[in-house]
């Protein structure tokens, strides 16, 4: 059963384990049995959760629209990263005599546009 936040004028706030089909229903409070309303004090926390789960939560959180700033950016991609910072021309990448560039391929059936 999840626990939910109420609030009592009298008393302040308290916590409440109850069934998810009771959550929008008041609860009296445990100290003057005044009915309180529910409210949302504190935002969900993974506190008990791994943290490899906690990242994965994170990364799937994260908004499509929003995108790394230039700090995100090279934090994961230092100086020793694999992708961008080897400084060697792309494999699929050569040059002719004229200095023109040509992307063999290791498909030969494909067209290339």
């Amino acid at each position: 059963m999840p626990v939910y936040e109420y609030l009592c004028d009298a008393c302040g706030p308290f916590t409440e384990m109850r069934p998810m089909a009771e959550c929008d229903e008041p609860n009296d409070c445990p100290q003057c049995e005044v009915s309180s309303p529910r409210v949302i004090l504190t935002a969900p926390n993974y506190f008990c959760m791994a943290t490899d789960k906690r990242l994965a939560h994170a990364t799937n959180e994260r908004s499509s629209n929003a995108p790394k700033t230039v700090g995100e950016y090279k934090a994961s991609h230092g100086p020793g990263c694999g992708c961008c910072s080897t400084g060697k021309p792309s494999r699929l990448q050569t040059r002719s005599k004229s200095g023109a560039k040509g992307f063999p391929t290791a498909r030969p059936w494909m067209i290339s546009h």
